[in-house]
């Protein structure tokens, strides 16, 4: 096996994230060391910058200022791995559509990573010994993305107990083992996460998604032939819509329109007899 040179996006957030990881045919993504360094054979460099809604017009000057870093070009690239969600529905697609345009000139493999693996990943590289980590994110509108991942030792890689759902925080479900708590929604929600926040052995408020996962996990998920063609990409919404069609509005706009219209006649039968 040859070196593996993986480049990893998500802008699923407010941040526009991304990094660049080399690896020796020997890496094994070990937790070990910071950013910039070298761990094993594997060295990263990132760029994690709040960009809020404009991550599309900063998402390639940061490749392109990687790549120079680095000493690279994007020709040495063997794979592209990004953030597939849930999250933002602007920045999932803004993030998809690079990868596979830029997977798609280079003629390689893209590896769709989860938002929410990306934060049980940042959860164990704060602490190796971490296991069990369910993950969950505030999703607007009083509900969280989430989902309960173990860490299975003799793969070298996390088991799915619960996929990526989407829940209002109480009705969150908590492992019934010792597990880390990742991302921001125990922030967000605060005292309506309590059951899940009291049952966990500690909360990772600073596990949130970031390029730097994404590529960490990326790079098992590639060595272990888990990618898709670039026309094949595509986000993981979870959450279907996030606003109601023109038809839905008019349809709401007309029952709130004969709802008024109705108390107003039930107003006006009214009146005589008071």
């Amino acid at each position: 096996m040859t070196r593996t040179v993986l480049l990893a996006l998500d802008t699923s957030t407010e941040f526009c994230s991304v990094a660049l990881l080399v690896a020796g045919p020997a890496a094994d993504s070990a937790y070990r060391n910071p950013p910039h360094h070298v761990s094993g054979e594997i060295r990263v460099w990132f760029s994690h910058e709040m960009t809020g809604p404009v991550s599309s017009t900063r998402l390639l000057p940061a490749i392109r200022e990687l790549f120079d870093e680095a000493g690279l070009k994007l020709a040495d690239c063997s794979a592209i791995a990004f953030g597939a969600g849930p999250g933002s529905f602007t920045g999932l697609r803004t993030a998809t559509g690079v990868a596979q345009g830029l997977a798609f000139g280079l003629s390689v493999p893209v590896v769709p990573i989860g938002t929410l693996l990306a934060c049980a990943e940042f959860a164990r590289l704060h602490d190796p010994a971490v296991t069990r980590v369910l993950a969950a994110l505030d999703a607007r509108m009083n509900e969280a993305y989430w989902a309960d991942f173990r860490w299975d030792d003799a793969t070298n890689e996390w088991v799915t107990i619960q996929a990526a759902s989407l829940d209002v925080p109480g009705a969150i479900a908590a492992p019934d083992v010792p597990f880390v708590l990742a991302g921001n929604a125990a922030a967000a929600f605060g005292d309506v996460l309590s059951l899940q926040q009291s049952a966990a052995c500690r909360v990772d408020f600073d596990a949130l998604p970031h390029a730097l996962l994404v590529a960490l996990a990326g790079l098992r998920a590639f060595r272990d032939g888990r990618t898709v063609a670039p026309d094949q990409a595509a986000p993981e919404y979870v959450r279907n819509k996030v606003a109601q069609t023109t038809a839905e509005r008019m349809d709401a706009r007309a029952a709130k329109d004969a709802a008024a219209q109705l108390d107003s006649q039930a107003a006006s039968a009214a009146e005589p007899l008071r």
